[in-house]
């Protein structure tokens, strides 16, 4: 793409905009009031506000290679306490997506320099769920399946995080894992069952 192009698509964008509407800039700039915080990869071909048709202002957006939530990582943490502690969202997305690089870099043995700690994290899903997805002889299901599970272990490492599970127990915050399958443009939820994923990490902690 030139990089020039892109300002003279900017500039076509703001005269759209405000032909639509001349205070659309001046609202915008006096705040935001999202309901989501929409945790996603970084994958160029997944952008979260036109797959769930938002508007500027609705989502709160972080992304990272395959939509990781490590409690090390200080990008994303600062992002989960804003959102959930000053923005006050009322629903957490992990959105993972199909045909994600991230997951099938980590399902291969090669090694990748400095992002061998972050895809360390998705071998660990691997691990915990090796039985599951070894007993899958089609790769491509297999595949799927471990960035379904990855997701599912986002929405785990999201629960346990003090400020999700305190909002989650004080003010019903919801967490969800879906995936997004790029082949069709359809969102898919998981359906994960957050409540109990969040009791049994309580019972866990009551017993520690």
């Amino acid at each position: 793409m030139n990089v020039a192009q892109i300002f003279e698509n900017n500039q076509k964008w703001v005269e759209q905009k405000l032909d639509l509407d001349s205070q659309y800039f001046e609202r915008l700039s006096k705040g935001q009031n999202p309901e989501v915080l929409y945790i996603g990869c970084s994958d160029s071909r997944v952008t979260a506000e036109d797959m769930m048709g938002a508007q500027p202002g609705e989502i709160f957006v972080h992304r990272n290679i395959a939509n990781m939530i490590i409690n090390t990582d200080l990008s994303s943490m600062s992002v989960v306490n804003y959102a959930v502690n000053h923005l006050k969202v009322n629903h957490v997305v992990v959105c993972g997506h199909y045909f994600c690089g991230g997951v099938k870099a980590a399902m291969g043995s090669a090694g990748l320099g400095i992002l061998n700690p972050w895809l360390r994290e998705i071998r660990d899903v691997y691990r915990l769920h090796k039985a599951e997805l070894d007993s899958i002889t089609d790769e491509d299901a297999r595949y799927n399946k471990l960035i379904e599970l990855n997701v599912q272990e986002q929405c785990t490492n999201l629960i346990k995080n003090e400020d999700v599970h305190t909002a989650f127990e004080e003010r019903g915050l919801q967490v969800h894992g879906w995936v997004f399958d790029i082949a069709s443009g359809k969102l898919i939820d998981l359906k994960i069952d957050i409540e109990a994923i969040a009791n049994q990490y309580l019972n866990i902690y009551k017993l520690s």
